[in-house]
């Protein structure tokens, strides 16, 4: 593999839904196609962070179950044979800011049309409509019933 410090970079969001799966299989096939390197970036947040008599927590635990069903997320979907080199971004945040950092100089932003807390009323999750507002490259929004192999 080439140098992946000056591939070009497909940022993708992956937060467990049907629509985050379908957003990581496009970004993968995208980076293949123009030689580029995958950065998976899922964020996380403690439940309850908030509210003024949030439980006690324990974030070390919080932090390492979200990594482990990121990887297992990225390996379900993808599995072991990949054509790109795919890098995991695991970030405490808000999504839509985690997101839109992570994208700063990237090729592309793709993002799921909505993620697991999305309303089905709504066509359009508020992370992806935020993305597609305010990051600073191009943003594919793919929904889950897309197939990872058309453009």
């Amino acid at each position: 593999m080439g140098n992946s410090d000056s591939a070009p970079r497909v940022v993708v969001g992956v937060d467990g839904s049907p629509s985050s799966h379908a957003a990581l299989q496009w970004a993968v096939r995208h980076a293949s196609l123009v030689g580029g390197v995958v950065d998976a970036v899922c964020a996380w947040d403690l439940p309850g962070i908030q509210a003024w008599s949030a439980p006690a927590v324990d974030t070390d635990f919080d932090r390492e179950s979200a990594r482990q069903r990121f990887t297992d997320e990225i390996q379900e979907v993808l599995g072991e044979v990949r054509p790109v080199d795919v890098r995991e971004h695991l970030t405490r945040g808000n999504p839509a800011e985690v997101l839109i950092a992570a994208a700063d100089g990237a090729a592309a932003l793709v993002v799921g049309n909505r993620g697991r807390g999305g309303f089905a009323s709504l066509l359009l999750g508020s992370v992806s409509q935020q993305c597609a507002l305010h990051a600073t490259c191009p943003v594919i929004i793919v929904r889950p019933d897309s197939k990872a192999g058309q453009s």
